[in-house]
């Protein structure tokens, strides 16, 4: 298995982002984009992303806070102030790591799909926005943001999500459905887990000690496999 720490620039700050993919095989292989959630880059989206290299896929997760490791609560509020109100630059930080992706000789432009976290599902959802051909878009337990850009979207959009979530009200749920089909989104699915908060993916999630952020194992469970199985109709098929 190779897997590599990789240092990139955007607008002169430093990323690192976390490649893996395996390789005692040839050839480019089906790619996955992963965008870590709120706190940053962190164990847990590295170790997907290392999960789906031993399934086979080229994957790299991103660093949209910059020096590849995670910050305090307080900061990861700070920061994602900025890029919640600015899908420009949500956009341009999803391209400097999907640049990196797709320059590595394993990666396969054409079989592309993008996974996020939290924020990290919002990002992935902009890129599919900004006209990035991505054949599958995964969010769990994301921020759900609106934009007049969906329109864009081209590929199949999954979102797994706890009813629970004290980040994704029902409201907000339903605004994303209404723009989903006013957008003319061809394939998008909400998968809504009873009584789960947010986070559910990630078992260090209860030390945060927020109200509504948990892990919940049977939950991430099912959201992988589901994630798998539209991998298989899109970048697999």
């Amino acid at each position: 298995m190779h897997v590599e720490d990789i240092a990139y620039d955007f607008e002169g700050r430093q990323m690192i982002g976390h490649l893996a993919y395996d390789d005692s095989k040839q050839g480019r292989r089906p790619t996955v984009l992963l965008s870590h959630e709120g706190p940053g880059l962190d164990e847990h989206v590295k170790g997907r992303a290392e999960r789906l290299a031993a399934m086979g896929y080229a994957a790299f997760a991103l660093d949209y806070h910059g020096g590849g490791v995670p910050v305090p609560i307080d900061e990861m509020f700070e920061r994602l102030g900025p890029l919640m109100s600015d899908p420009q630059l949500t956009r341009r930080l999803g391209q400097a790591g999907l640049d990196v992706l797709l320059a590595q000789p394993v990666a396969d432009p054409d079989r592309l799909a993008a996974i996020g976290y939290c924020f990290g599902g919002a990002m992935s959802l902009e890129l599919g926005r900004g006209g990035v051909d991505v054949k599958a878009i995964v969010g769990f337990h994301p921020g759900l943001s609106l934009s007049p850009d969906s329109g864009n979207i081209s590929g199949s959009v999954l979102m797994c999500l706890g009813t629970d979530d004290p980040f994704v009200p029902t409201e907000t749920r339903v605004a994303f459905e209404q723009e989903m089909k006013d957008a003319g989104v061809t394939d998008w699915n909400i998968e809504l887990y009873g009584g789960v908060g947010h986070s559910f993916t990630n078992p260090m999630a209860d030390q945060a000690g927020m109200p509504g952020v948990a892990y919940h194992e049977a939950s991430d469970r099912r959201s992988w496999a589901s994630m798998l199985r539209l991998f298989d109709e899109t970048i697999n098929a």
